[in-house]
């Protein structure tokens, strides 16, 4: 029966299991339906932990055909891609046996005293709070709060977020909400957001939220502002200092979330038990990061998280965004091993407390299955673990949106609203 169905162009790939999520020795198949006979060859790919390991061409007889039989019996993330001559294409994948992936990476000896040393410095840093009132979406008037927040931080840049928050909660009767933005800087969903603040704040019976910005830039600004960040000082962040644990950028990024929990645990209607940490990509990096270094952090939602298994290279795949190994050719190796271990998600989430609630794109070439898998593996908590065969990096487009919105996104909505009932 064919349960996965992807929908790109001329093709439709579909595999023989729904949850794309096979164990050795286990038969996997996959088809193709066309809506004509193709008159031409067409071109197969497929990959094996990123690496292409065949290619070959068919010329089918038929509107539906057999693409690709096997079994494998070891560990692998497998991508099948099916090209027309013409250009149009398709790809879906499958992962083996993932409970078998491990991080490139050791974890180093001092990698808790290194962040137990910042965590220290970063509490005894007095805490100063501009905060700043905002409007909210005529729905919302009278009934929540928002305010744009800056408060001091270790490092180049102060945290920078917005908070909303339910008028007249009473105390310890909230949990709180923390929104990760993903990489870039200039694009929507770099940004903060008001209505995504407070429509965050009005999820389950109400709940503290707070929407943070990964730089610790301006909240509010022109499209010209961000624009200037992206080419100057922003421009390529994610590779600054990387052969320096002590002026890394992600160091400066995850200490940034650190203090937004620090802040928002300091509000009186905070419950006092959750504490819920909601990122996409390199969002998601910074759940993890926030679940690993702050016990109190109680559940993270992770959608394609990035800075997994920055050492994947290690081992012969393809690391988890940014990629530094992959990406940083001019930096000798031992420069990036004495950094990259203690900011990588696959060696922190061993001392995450948090449940987790996650989802991997099995055709993800940004942060491939084979990465967040080294990282979930190593995460002692209760976890759901959600595959999608034909999602990529982003969401899904065109006929694939429905369904995945069906079984996957409407889910994860839900489960967060659920949390913060």
């Amino acid at each position: 029966m064919i349960l996965s169905i992807l929908s790109l162009l001329l093709f439709n790939l579909s595999i023989n299991k729904e949850s794309g999520v096979y164990e050795k020795g286990e038969r996997a198949v996959v088809t193709c339906h066309t809506d004509i006979v193709p008159t031409d060859s067409l071109f197969v790919s497929v990959s094996y932990n990123n690496k292409v390991g065949q290619e070959f061409s068919i010329l089918p007889t038929s509107i539906d055909f057999t693409v690709l039989e096997q079994v494998l019996d070891s560990t692998c993330a497998v991508s099948i891609e099916v090209k027309e001559r013409s250009g149009a294409s398709a790809s879906i994948g499958y992962v083996v046996a993932p409970e078998g992936f491990q991080a490139g990476y050791e974890e180093p000896a001092d990698l808790m005293d290194y962040w137990d040393n910042l965590k220290q410095q970063l509490k005894a840093l007095p805490m100063q709070v501009k905060a700043t009132p905002l409007a909210v979406p005529q729905q919302y008037q009278d009934k929540y709060t928002c305010e744009d927040v800056e408060i001091n931080c270790l490092g180049p840049a102060p945290m920078r977020a917005y908070v909303a928050k339910p008028v007249g909660a009473k105390e310890k009767s909230l949990p709180i909400i923390i929104l990760c933005r993903a990489a870039g800087v200039k694009g929507d969903w770099c940004r903060c957001s008001v209505n995504e603040c407070v429509g965050n704040a009005a999820l389950g019976n109400g709940a503290l939220s707070l929407d943070l910005n990964a730089h610790g830039m301006l909240n509010g600004q022109s499209d010209d502002y961000y624009q200037m960040l992206e080419d100057g000082l922003l421009k390529n962040y994610f590779e600054y200092n990387a052969a320096d644990r002590e002026t890394y950028y992600f160091r400066g990024m995850y200490l940034r979330v650190l203090r937004a929990i620090e802040y928002m645990t300091k509000q009186p209607e905070w419950d006092r038990r959750r504490i819920l940490v909601v990122g996409e990509s390199q969002g998601g990096g910074q759940a993890v990061a926030a679940a690993s270094l702050d016990p109190r952090v109680s559940a993270v939602v992770l959608n394609v998280p990035a800075m997994q298994d920055l050492g994947g290279a290690r081992k012969g795949r393809l690391s988890g965004w940014p990629q530094p190994i992959e990406n940083h050719q001019a930096l000798s190796s031992t420069q990036l091993d004495n950094t990259l271990p203690y900011f990588d998600g696959a060696q922190l989430i061993r001392y995450s407390k948090a449940e987790i609630y996650c989802e991997i794109g099995l055709i993800d070439t940004t942060c491939p299955p084979s990465a967040v898998f080294s990282s979930l593996n190593n995460a002692p908590g209760k976890k759901t673990i959600n595959c999608v065969p034909y999602r990529t990096h982003a969401w899904p487009s065109g006929d694939l949106r429905s369904p995945w919105e069906e079984k996957f996104l409407h889910p994860r909505e839900a489960f967060i609203n659920d949390y913060l009932k």
